[in-house]
Order: C-alpha cells, then sequence, then structure tokens
C-alpha cells in the first residue's frame, strides 16, 4: 500500500516543559520515521521550543498532525499524551520518544493498537515535503428528503463473511446467489462491496479499484442486468477502517466516479475521519459534504452514514442526506451482542420513518454463532425494529432453515410496513419483552421476547395489544390462526413468537 507523505498544519499545541530546560532542547526539530507501519502510520513528529515550553505534533498518515499534550523532558526521553480518537473510555494514552543522537524511538498506543517506530533527524525542507493538507469543511446546510428509501434497505453487504478479503468474482456469486435462492424476490435487492476495493489514485488523483476489482462499471452492469443495485464503501478520512485509500480531499471526485461506475448505495464510515471530525459541527459536515456531493452528481444513491451513533446520529442523519444511519458500534454473531444493540441500542423511535432509518447494522443470520431460536429472534427484533435488512453471510451456504427465517413474507411484510414506525416494547418483566409496532393497515404487529437462558412461558395482555376488539390473531412464524383471546405463549430460551393483530 502506497504510503501517505504527508505532515502537519502550522497550528502547534502548546504544552509545559520541565522547568530545568532553559536552553534548546536536544528534542526541537523534525524527526522522521521512514518505515512506517500501515497502523497507525507516524511518518513525522515537530516539537518546537518557546522558552521553557515545548510545543508539538505527530503526524499519521491514517489521522493527520496529532497533538502533543502534557510534555514531559526526562533525561534522554521525553513523554507525553495524545487524544485516543473519541474512545470515551481512554480518553488519551501515553507516549515516549527516547533520543539517542539524531536518531529517536517513538512508543504509544492509538486506539487499540501498540505503535513502535525508529526515526531520524529531518530538516524543514523534508518536513514541507510531507506537509498534510487540511481539507476545510463547508458550511452546515440541510439536505432536502430526495423521495429515496421509503422503507428499510434490504441487500448483502461482503463485510461481516468476508471482510477486506473481496473480490469481482465473489460479488457477482452473491448477485447470482440473491436470485438463485429468491432472496432477490423477496426484496433484498442491494449488493454491497464494503471495504477492500480500493487501489491506488491515477495522477489526477481519480479513484482506481484494486487489482481483485478489474471493471467497476462491468461489475456494475452485471449486477443490474439481475435486477439488482450495486453499493459500495469508502470514508471521509484519509484511510478506510481496512487501511485502504479513503475520500478526505477528493469527495466530489468520488461521489463522481462512483456515479460513472453505476453506483447505487454508498456507505460513508467515519473511521480515519474520526481523529479531525471530532465534534457533533464537524461530523455533520463532513457527511453533507459527501451527501451533497453525491447529488450533483445526479445519480441516485442510498446514502448509509456510519458513524456508529455518535452525536445523536438520528436527530440529525436525514438532514446530512442519510437514508439510514448505524446507531451503534460493529454487531458480531453472538448473542449477547447481537441482544445488546436490538434490544438497547437500536436509536430514537422518532427519528425513524420513511426516507431515513435507524440502523442497528447488519443481520448475523446464518455465520454460524448463534442457534436457530436466537437468529430468529434476531429477525424478529430487525422486523419489528423497522431495521435496514442487509445480509452479511456467503449466500452460497445459505441452508432452507435460514432461508425460511429471511424471506418468511409475513415477517418482511412487518419490516417494510409503509407507516414505518420502530416498534418499541410496552412491557418488560423476568427477562421477557412486549414489542407492539402499529401498521399501516390500522392492525398491530406483536413480538413477544424471552431473554432468560431457559424457557418461559409469557403472558399477553389485553392493554399490551392496545386494540379494543382482536377479530384475529396470526402466529407469522409458523402461519397458524390462532384464537382472539389467546394470552399464553411458550418461549425456548431465547426465543421469540412474531403476532400480527387486527
Amino acid at each position: 500500500m502506497r504510503r501517505l507523505t504527508q505532515s502537519l498544519c502550522l497550528a502547534l499545541a502548546t504544552v509545559s516543559a520541565s522547568p530545568a530546560l532553559a536552553q534548546t532542547s536536544p528534542f526541537a526539530g523534525v524527526w522522521l520515521f521512514d518505515d512506517a507501519p500501515d497502523y497507525p502510520g507516524v511518518t513525522m513528529m515537530q516539537i518546537e521550543q518557546r522558552g521553557r515550553v515545548l510545543t508539538g505534533v505527530v503526524t499519521s498518515e491514517w489521522y493527520g498532525p496529532m497533538a502533543m499534550q502534557d510534555v514531559r523532558v526526562e533525561g534522554d526521553t521525553i513523554r507525553f499524551t495524545m487524544r485516543n480518537l473519541n474512545d470515551r473510555s481512554r480518553a488519551t494514552r501515553e507516549w515516549t520518544a527516547t533520543r539517542s543522537g539524531n536518531t529517536v524511538h517513538l512508543t504509544g498506543h492509538i486506539w487499540s493498537t501498540d505503535a513502535e517506530q525508529d526515526g531520524r533527524r529531518g530538516t524543514a525542507a523534508d518536513a514541507a515535503q510531507r506537509t498534510f493538507r487540511v481539507m476545510p469543511l463547508p458550511p452546515e446546510q440541510a439536505l432536502s428528503p430526495d423521495g429515496l428509501a421509503q422503507t428499510p434497505p434490504m441487500g448483502w453487504s461482503s463485510w461481516n463473511k468476508f471482510a477486506e478479503h473481496i473480490d469481482d468474482a465473489t460479488v457477482r456469486a452473491m448477485a447470482d446467489a440473491l436470485v438463485s435462492t429468491g432472496l432477490r424476490d423477496a426484496g433484498y435487492i442491494y449488493v454491497n462491496i464494503d471495504d477492500g476495493w480500493q487501489g491506488e489514485r491515477a495522477p489526477d488523483g481519480t479513484i482506481q479499484p484494486n487489482d481483485k476489482f478489474p471493471d467497476m462499471k462491468a461489475l456494475a452492469d452485471y449486477v443490474h442486468a439481475r435486477g439488482l443495485k450495486l453499493g459500495i464503501y469508502s470514508s471521509q478520512g484519509p484511510k478506510t477502517c481496512a487501511g485502504y485509500e479513503g475520500s478526505y480531499g477528493h469527495v466530489q471526485q468520488d461521489a463522481q466516479t462512483f456515479a460513472d461506475w453505476g453506483i447505487d448505495y454508498l456507505k460513508y464510515d467515519l473511521c480515519s475521519g474520526e481523529w479531525f471530525y471530532d465534534t457533533r459541527d464537524t461530523v455533520i459536515r463532513s457527511y453533507q459534504e459527501m451527501a451533497r456531493a453525491v447529488r450533483a452528481t445526479g445519480r441516485p444513491m442510498i446514502f448509509s452514514i456510519c458513524e456508529y451513533g455518535r452525536f445523536d446520529v438520528g436527530s440529525w442523519g436525514r438532514a446530512a442526506g442519510g437514508h439510514l444511519w448505524r446507531t451503534t458500534g460493529d454487531i458480531t454473531d453472538e448473542w449477547q451482542v447481537m441482544a445488546n444493540i436490538g434490544f438497547d441500542h437500536n436509536g430514537n423511535p422518532a427519528n425513524t420513518g420513511p426516507g431515513g432509518w435507524n440502523d442497528p447494522d447488519m443481520l448475523e443470520i446464518g455465520n454460524g454463532g448463534m442457534n436457530h431460536d436466537e437468529y430468529q429472534t434476531h429477525m424478529t427484533l430487525w422486523a419489528i425494529s423497522a431495521a435496514p435488512l442487509i445480509l452479511g453471510r456467503d449466500l452460497r451456504e445459505t441452508t432452507p432453515e435460514q432461508l425460511a427465517l429471511l424471506t418468511n413474507r409475513d415477517v418482511l411484510a412487518i419490516d417494510q410496513d409503509a407507516k414505518g414506525v420502530q416498534g418499541t416494547a410496552v412491557r418488560k418483566a423476568d427477562g421477557v419483552e412486549i414489542w407492539r409496532k402499529p401498521l399501516s393497515d390500522g392492525s398491530v404487529a406483536i413480538a413477544i421476547f424471552n431473554r432468560n437462558d431457559a424457557a418461559v412461558t409469557a403472558d399477553l395482555l389485553p392493554a399490551d395489544i392496545g386494540l379494543g376488539t382482536v377479530r384475529q390473531m396470526r402466529d407469522l412464524w409458523s402461519g397458524d390462526t390462532l384464537a382472539p383471546d389467546a394470552t399464553k405463549f411458550n418461549l425456548p430460551a431465547h426465543g421469540s413468537v412474531l403476532l400480527r393483530i387486527s
């Protein structure tokens, strides 16, 4: 991967040095790191002395100039702290730089990774060659609805199963599988390439796919010919989460490239942008910048905001041009993780509805970490929450049992209901939760969840349903019509029931 040769902006953070620092410190000046590891890719450290005060920045090809804080000189070592991105559990992390003549050994920790690099003395001319170009953001300007995503988007994404190990042939195979399994006809129409497709930029700055994707336009044509739509992924930072080329400094250019390829869906992931887009204002403006660039191309694209639920994203996601916005960190194929996200971190229901949706992340059904009852609960919870339904497994390995969960048309109708209401819990007791969702035809969906590790018998009360008279009750998973006055439901551990009541 090409290493960026970038450096700091002019502003330096001011921090106190040792009172004994009277003469020019041997640490002052430019330090270059020529063999930067892929992450965090520190390329330079610059330290300036003003009287008894040292100021400085560490420049990363992922995060740009990072201000050094609380600098202390201890013999041939300086110690300092740096902000640890947006990790509120560890707001700052300790770094050290130990000098030996004209070399320096730098150690530190950023996000969840240890950094250790050796550097050498550099000059002002060296620093100028590695200058990080800080890009201004446009002023905040809300975008109007564009009519897309009137129901939660449905499709497939490469990340949960393949991560960055994705290629053209696999994407084509997933498109074919959506058709052959009937998933396309059930509504799963988006084929989304997540991280790992990016190559270098051409001399004019145009992003190129890597060797695994020889022709993006041809791939889009292949997907479109099967009645499907193609999605892609980028980041507003210099690097994507997997370390590929982000859209920083090329926002308008990338949006036009995506449109020229025939892209229909863009997931925009904060990733390395989270260092300098670290406030509500800058995050909103960075998403609005790409949303406006996409709309300027004239090609309709679903815009997926992925910044992990920060800064109450649901309250401004629509104004930033979003059609869905992540409410949480990444899901994994584990009961506790899925349940924590789906039950407790699925976004404010007041923010969701036609044109914009809370996104608790992708479906893990079929990846092997949960049993059938847990996967049924996963699907039930996402459906009653009006969540986007984005599959995250190898579709070629879908079993009939899994396919039945994913293509149950009565269950999908709850998720895709035109009223667009996100269901909410109306009663919780002893590990059992009753959720209700009003539907466009005047009926209601009722989900009964057992969060316990053992089977239970759950009671359904008239107050849970909220209708004056019950004429019909259907169990959507079994397909059975139940007695209108049914009140007792047997649920296995981590199991669920989904009812449509009119």
